[in-house]
């Protein structure tokens, strides 16, 4: 017969197993989960960019107001060249004007004294000295004379131009006495440095 000590019920034998035993869906504290998930695969939270840009970037403000600047130095820069050029160009333009001008009027006051007869006073005032070398004074008149030019005789200047090479200004004046009946061809070149005298000169009949 069987002591009721060896025998024992089921439910005795159930209770000499491991008290820390754990069941099928249960894990200890350092046992994998499901699938073999462990705390260390957790993926990494993505970084959230920084306000203003990478770090050490100058915030987008600041770049715009360096690029600004960069900006206006660089148009600063085209306007003074620009300033320089025109001022440079108005300059020209005045003594080119100047010069021009001054050219017309010693045109058209040899001209009018010749018309008006004073032939020696034009030749004396006017004329260069190697050109009067060159051409008399008594040449000059007589030559004057045989154009037979009178009071009805007006100048017109067709051309004008004028130069400067090392500091000795030059002016060539081409145009045409008109008179009744009768034209005259004129052309007078003047050099000079402070005073313009001519140094050639062309009074024919127009052809």
């Amino acid at each position: 017969m069987t002591s009721p000590q060896e025998a024992g019920s089921p439910q005795d034998q159930g209770s000499s197993q491991d008290p820390y035993q754990q069941g099928p869906y249960q894990q200890g504290p350092h046992q994998q989960g499901p699938a073999g998930y462990t705390p260390q695969q957790i993926p990494p939270m993505p970084q959230q960019p920084a306000p203003f840009g990478l770090p050490g970037e100058p915030p987008l403000q600041r770049r715009r107001q360096r690029s600004r600047r960069k900006l206006w130095i660089i148009l600063g820069s085209i306007g003074g060249v620009l300033l320089l050029v025109i001022i440079g160009v108005v300059i020209l333009v005045n003594i080119v004007g100047s010069a021009t001008n001054q050219a017309r009027g010693l045109a058209d006051d040899f001209t009018k004294k010749v018309i008006a007869g004073d032939t020696s006073g034009a030749y004396d005032e006017y004329l260069d000295p190697a050109l009067q070398k060159q051409l008399s004074k008594e040449a000059f008149i007589s030559g004057v004379q045989s154009l037979e030019m009178d009071s009805s005789c007006q100048p017109s200047y067709n051309n004008l131009k004028v130069a400067t090479d090392n500091g000795v200004k030059s002016a060539e004046v081409v145009g045409q006495i008109s008179c009744t009946g009768k034209k005259v061809d004129l052309a007078y070149k003047f050099e000079g440095t402070d005073q313009l005298r001519m140094t050639n000169i062309k009074l024919r009949p127009a052809s």
